[in-house]
């Protein structure tokens, strides 16, 4: 009901985007002045052939600044020119914007692919899957979702309970535990979605950064800025919900085959106890992955001579702090719910013996032949 069946969707030449990119090479790079008749260095001055675009295989000079606030050049750097899609002939209609980077990440999503399959083999692989499934979900329905107009935070649940199902019973399987797994992680992404909305009504945050005042005036169309950070918090948290709601009901699981005797509310409370442990760390990972991402904007505050109240309190950090400790209070909830859940489902279950799965599975690769005592 949420996809955009039938939306025109705008295209970025529709919305004043209308820079194509084009690759090129720099050949040579020499340093000059920003403007004629002036005197000085503080510009370059780079020869760049063009790779495709309007003039494939042509040469192109261009000048760029030196300034701290603008990247480097140098002789066989990939790089990306901005075409404005006017003269192709006139030089201006060009500018060298960014690097290629294409080769290096794919290099580098080889080498994750490669360390996930090595690990886990077909459960890893069927991880990878759920991975490609989840961007497509983003892509494909959250994103045109969202930018036809549909409630942001609405899409985001839905979306977001989309990847879980898929995610989790493709790289899991189905099973009591998965679906424990699977319910646990429902009700903390709802006790997050309610939390967020709450708080950020409270803290009046609207929602209005640079990035999404941008967007706003770009499709003049009105968004629900508000409803799009209740969205991000909903989505960032879900990756860190899996891993906890996981790993709690394995970890009960695991429990009850090493000891069968035990009761719900020792299975409960053996279970919480690792818990505490693994929600620590997740919170710290939590808390540290978002200051990492707003670093440069902490530094310019740290700079700015404003008090640390000042600094909070601004719209910028207070959706970061509201984004953190909401989804850090979801963390947190997650394990205490996912546990008591894992264990009352668990206890119902048969126990299989410790080592049980594994010695069946020995016995089916032994060779034909061999004795029990080889």
């Amino acid at each position: 009901m949420l996809y955009p069946w039938g939306h025109d969707q705008k295209t970025g030449a529709d919305l004043g985007f209308g820079q194509s990119p084009v690759n090129g090479e720099v050949i040579s790079a020499g340093a000059t002045s920003c403007s004629e008749g002036e005197a000085g260095q503080g510009c370059v001055q780079l020869a760049v052939k063009m790779q495709d675009g309007p003039r494939p295989n042509q040469t192109i000079e261009q000048v760029v600044p030196t300034d701290p606030g603008s990247p480097r050049f140098a002789v066989g750097d990939q790089v990306v020119l901005s075409y404005a899609g006017e003269n192709p002939d006139d030089p201006t209609s060009f500018q060298v914007v960014d690097f290629q980077r294409g080769m290096p990440l794919t290099l580098l999503a080889l080498v994750f692919a490669a360390a996930v399959l090595v690990l886990g083999r077909w459960q890893g692989l069927a991880a990878l899957v759920g991975l490609g499934l989840s961007l497509v979900m983003l892509v494909g329905f959250v994103l045109p979702a969202i930018l036809a107009g549909e409630d942001p935070l609405l899409v985001a649940v839905v979306g977001a309970g989309l990847i879980m199902f898929v995610v989790l019973y493709l790289t899991h399987g189905f099973s009591a535990r998965t679906s424990t797994a699977v319910l646990g992680t429902m009700l903390s992404l709802a006790l997050i979605g309610v939390l967020s909305t709450a708080f950020s009504a409270a803290t009046s945050l609207t929602g209005l950064d640079e990035n999404t005042s941008s967007l706003i005036g770009a499709l003049g169309a009105p968004i629900d800025a508000r409803g799009l950070l209740l969205a991000g918090i909903v989505i960032g948290a879900l990756g860190v919900l899996d891993d906890v709601t996981v790993t709690q009901t394995s970890a009960v699981w695991e429990l009850r085959a090493a000891n069968p005797t035990l009761s719900w509310r020792q299975l409960y409370g053996a279970g919480l106890r690792i818990g505490r442990d693994h929600v620590s760390s997740a919170v710290n990972t939590l808390v540290l992955a978002y200051a990492g991402a707003a670093l440069p904007m902490l530094l310019a505050y740290t700079l700015s001579g404003r008090t640390f109240g000042e600094i909070v309190s601004s719209q910028a950090v207070a959706q970061e702090v509201v984004r953190t400790l909401v989804g850090s209070v979801g963390l947190v909830a997650a394990v205490p719910i996912t546990t008591a859940i894992a264990a009352l489902v668990a206890v119902q279950e048969p126990a299989e013996r410790p080592g049980e799965e594994g010695a069946e599975r020995a016995k089916k690769r032994r060779r034909p032949g061999k004795t029990e005592g080889r």
